[in-house]
């Protein structure tokens, strides 16, 4: 991602701000512009002094504190380009709801940033009734009333556990299922790529390259998950795929490859952001060293990415462990991996038809 700052008084700004910490003036990012702005009142809507000739106003969730995007003055629409994809949010009367959904939100929203810096087709159910991206954020009811709600992905609808939002929780289930990693916008990267999956593979000419380095999707998925969950993951995965759940179908291999292309692309924008330049102060320093000079969200190919992305992860990791913490990133990139990031890469930057 990269950086922003306040027009009126130059404080740099977190992604999720509302409000600035050295002015104390209202923000709003502006999806359109790709940019952070301070914003004055102007009637029933705000003068953004990123660019003071446009006028915009508050997306409808920003009263419940859960949205700091803006939606275009002369548009009708009453919800921004993430919020739009909501089809369901939580009951925010019962306890502890807004807290979960404000921080799925937080997650969603970055995603977005990603999906739309990369020119990404993203259609809402207002768009495709029948195959737009949409989220329903259920909670679990009382129990035993009733089975538990289970994150995942059919035919565009993204479905996310509330329970997802609770910090020891979430770190219960990932104990629990042996995973290094999981987060909430893991979650969201990983199941919209299974939507993608959908928009700009199955059925194009590219299924054909896909299924030669994926595996043929067309493999009982039930089965195989369930064998999956049975038996484990093949002892080689980590020469083949980027996690062991990847393992476990093609489908399951694409949105995992799909999640960490995203992974990368939004931390190398960030380094570049902050002119971050990796030159370790060892012999072997030069095969480790980076700079991050050029735009990841452009169509530089997987290997320039992988390349920038192997010294950085090296250098993370190191900071967390001087830490106490565990690797930022604890995957290896095998080639076969590698490969199919570049299929990912090219995907993406393919001529929209």
């Amino acid at each position: 991602m990269k950086l922003f700052e306040c027009q009126n008084c130059g404080q740099p700004l977190y992604f999720e701000n509302d409000r600035c910490m050295g002015c104390g003036l209202r923000l709003g990012y502006l999806p359109d512009l790709g940019t952070m702005s301070a914003l004055r009142p102007d009637g029933d809507g705000w003068q953004v002094l990123a660019a003071p000739e446009r006028r915009h106003r508050d997306c409808v969730n920003a009263a419940h504190g859960t949205c700091n995007w803006l939606v275009p003055a002369d548009q009708d629409e009453a919800l921004c380009r993430a919020c739009r994809h909501n089809r369901t949010i939580p009951d925010l009367s019962a306890p502890r709801n807004l807290d979960r959904w404000r921080r799925l939100e937080i997650a969603k929203h970055r995603l977005f940033y990603t999906l739309l810096a990369l020119g990404l087709p993203l259609a809402n159910r207002s768009d495709d009734p029948a195959n737009g991206l949409a989220f329903d954020f259920l909670a679990d009811p009382p129990q035993p009333h009733g089975p538990r709600v289970l994150t995942g992905h059919d035919n565009g609808l993204v479905t996310i556990n509330l329970a997802e939002a609770d910090d020891a929780e979430r770190e219960r289930i990932r104990a629990a299922m042996g995973e290094p990693y999981r987060t909430l916008l893991g979650h969201l990267r990983h199941e919209v790529g299974h939507w993608f999956w959908d928009r700009l593979v199955g059925g194009q000419a590219v299924q054909a390259e896909f299924r030669g380095l994926f595996g043929d999707e067309s493999v009982d998925y039930a089965e195989a998950l369930a064998r999956h969950y049975a038996d484990g993951p093949p002892s080689d995965w980590q020469d083949r795929f980027v996690s062991a759940y990847a393992s476990a179908h093609p489908w399951e291999d694409f949105a995992e490859t799909w999640a960490h292309y995203l992974h990368i692309v939004d931390t190398l924008e960030t380094a570049r952001a902050f002119g971050l330049r990796i030159q370790p102060r060892i012999g072997r320093g030069p095969e480790i060293a980076a700079r991050i000079d050029f735009d990841p969200n452009a169509s530089v190919g997987a290997e320039r990415l992988v390349d920038a992305w192997l010294p950085l992860t090296f250098a993370v990791n190191s900071l967390n462990r001087s830490m106490g913490q565990p690797d930022l990133y604890p995957f290896v990139l095998a080639p076969p991996v590698i490969e199919k990031l570049d299929f990912v890469d090219r995907l993406v930057h393919q001529p929209s038809g």
